[in-house]
């Protein structure tokens, strides 16, 4: 008698069976997954709708199986805060790097926290700029090289770089944040959990969610990807510690 095989692993139904463009070693792939799985385990596709970004995952609708709106540069969080007003039985988030959210985009997400909009932000920090060939950016580390600071970066001419999720958290609105990583299997469970609390939360109505993603760029780092998984550990954690930020019962609204 034959055996029955039994599948253990699978594609997620939230995500379309497809390639993506994103470069060897970059982790925007597990985070994408991430949100797909909690997508569906929340039995939340059908009334979901994203919202992508400009930036490495600008493209990120073509491989989400659910609806997607496409924002201008870093305005993300307030296409997502006119669609939620709109459809308040949607589940929406936008998926948005560090470039988009933290340069150009830091109003919008400052104000749409600091309002308590109910969505759901998806924060990909790499301390880089991606797309655009490697600049600086408002996460990358002192001393850090890349393409607009081939010294590393100053911060007396700079200054610091910014930690959004501390930043957020100082609004007397209550939120739900926390900063994950997925450079390596226990993180990334850890970071699946962190993802679907932040879905949880936004289904039940509770308030402004966000995670923040500590993510690889072995490309614009210009390292291996094996050894940018290393540098998130030795670097970025150091600066960026993991760690839940804010709950919900922590507001004065």
């Amino acid at each position: 008698m034959e055996e029955q095989s039994k599948t253990i692993f699978d594609r997620p139904e939230s995500l379309r069976d497809v390639v993506t463009h994103y470069c060897p070693g970059c982790t925007h792939g597990i985070i994408h997954r991430l949100v797909a799985e909690a997508l569906d385990e929340l039995g939340l596709r059908e009334r979901t709708c994203g919202v992508a970004p400009v930036g490495c995952s600008v493209l990120c609708y073509n491989y989400y199986n659910c609806d997607f709106l496409e924002a201008p540069h870093g305005r993300a969080p307030a296409l997502a805060t006119g669609f939620k007003r709109l459809r308040p039985d949607m589940i929406v988030f936008t998926y948005q790097g560090d470039g988009d959210l933290a340069s150009i985009g830091m109003a919008e997400i400052i104000h749409a926290a600091n309002r308590g909009e109910k969505f759901t932000t998806i924060f990909v920090n790499n301390a880089i700029y991606g797309m655009t060939g490697g600049q600086m950016a408002p996460t990358t580390l002192e001393g850090q090289i890349t393409s607009t600071c081939p010294n590393g970066r100053n911060l007396e001419d700079v200054g610091h770089p910014i930690r959004v999720s501390e930043l957020l958290a100082t609004l007397a609105t209550p939120s739900y944040i926390e900063r994950v990583s997925v450079h390596s299997p226990m993180h990334i469970i850890k970071a699946k959990r962190a993802i679907k609390k932040a879905f949880e939360l936004q289904a039940e109505n509770k308030c402004f969610t966000m995670i923040e993603v500590l993510s690889t760029c072995p490309t614009n780092w210009g390292i291996t990807p094996g050894d940018s998984l290393d540098w998130v550990e030795k670097n970025l954690l150091a600066y960026y510690p993991l760690g839940v930020k804010k709950r919900p019962d922590q507001g004065d609204k």
